[in-house]
């Protein structure tokens, strides 16, 4: 008979599945319950850093995420159209285990629940939230279908419209831009699957990174994606397109009592820098360590997760909004400095490193104590 679960887990995105995870292969009962009937179809997150690919590693996920994903190894870099550059990193140089890979974010889920039922844990999906409260010894969790849930600990993994985190009420503070960005999934001929393409024009930005053999995922703002392309690619069936606004915002804090809070829950940001699914991972490993501690006696140790993962996070968002700043500025000195910088960058390899060990995640150690 399996043990009553001491952590309840809200939201079976990447933060979630991965604190579960991380939790079973240290001995610590958890339930996984979603508001979605049915695990995401579309991708948001395509990056797997080199920072997730080894805390994944003993799980067994690194392995699988390898075997299906595309590696990245070269960048091309324009200014309206015009060549600028070519980025080919060289990971070990950096001080990476990994590569950074592209997988969809669908898979990357999926490969997380099934090294999960291998614990006989699966994600319970149709059960919403509808309200939390908690005392000194527990947190009661009230579902949309009636039953309520007592339960040692919760972990809120539940996006960025946290249920739990308004039910804290809890500041989310940070900004939002006003301007439509795109996403879109399209197939196209004019690259090859290892391959990106980033064009920094006067108008805005347009990313083009692998997705899935040949098709490829934009994003961009400031003028039609499909405008912004070179004349010589051809341009297949578009799979998905989405529009949505950046914000970015930091969680006043993470951890309130017996709750913590991770993933888009706690922070959101612009996808430049390829973080926002890698940074929750990074939180759930933390987290992990973490709660079990505080069950095994230590009662410090939820407090110490919000000591140890506020600050990462915020400096973070802080960095992404920099950087997604700097090419949303479309002013004639910022275009000019953006033709500028990028060439001026590969003659100053320190400087170039720096940066890409932002999109790597190793920007920072994790730390669990």
């Amino acid at each position: 008979m399996r043990a009553s679960p001491q952590v309840l887990i809200v939201g079976a995105g990447p933060a979630g599945l991965a604190a579960a995870l991380f939790l079973s292969r240290r001995g610590v009962p958890v339930r996984v319950i979603d508001a979605a009937t049915e695990p995401t179809r579309t991708s948001k997150a395509l990056g797997v850093n080199p920072r997730t690919l080894h805390l994944l590693e003993d799980t067994g996920v690194t392995a699988r995420i390898l075997a299906e994903a595309q590696e990245m190894r070269t960048l091309f870099l324009h200014h309206n159209g015009e060549p600028l550059t070519t980025f080919r990193p060289d990971w070990k140089a950096l001080g990476a285990d990994h590569p950074m890979v592209i997988l969809p974010q669908a898979r990357t889920e999926a490969l997380l629940t099934e090294a999960l039922a291998g614990f006989d844990v699966a994600p319970e999906r149709g059960k919403a939230l509808t309200a939390v409260s908690q005392t000194a010894d527990a947190v009661t969790a009230t579902l949309a279908d009636g039953e309520t849930v007592a339960t040692p600990l919760l972990f809120a993994g539940d996006g960025a419209h946290s249920t739990v985190r308004k039910a804290l009420d809890l500041d989310f503070p940070g900004d939002g831009w006003d301007e439509p960005w795109t996403l879109m999934d399209a197939d196209i001929d004019g690259l090859q699957p290892d391959q990106g393409w980033i064009d920094l024009h006067d108008e805005g930005a347009l990313i083009v990174l692998p997705f899935s053999g040949r098709t490829f995922r934009l994003i961009g703002f400031g003028r039609p994606l499909l405008d912004s392309l070179p004349p010589d690619w051809t341009v297949g069936t578009i799979h998905w397109r989405s529009d949505f606004h950046i914000s970015h915002r930091t969680v006043e804090r993470m951890t309130v009592g017996r709750i913590c809070l991770a993933g888009d829950a706690a922070h959101i940001h612009s996808p430049m820098g390829a973080r926002g699914m890698n940074l929750g991972i990074e939180d759930a490993f933390v987290y992990a360590a973490c709660a079990a501690d505080f069950l095994g006696g230590e009662p410090g140790r939820l407090e110490d997760y919000n000591r140890l993962r506020h600050p990462v996070d915020a400096a973070v968002v802080d960095r992404v909004r920099r950087l997604t700043g700097m090419v949303r500025n479309t002013s004639p000195l910022a275009d000019w400095l953006k033709g500028v910088v990028p060439p001026l960058l590969t003659h100053l390899p320190f400087a170039l490193n720096a940066g890409l060990r932002v999109g790597m995640g190793l920007d920072h150690p994790v730390r669990v104590r």
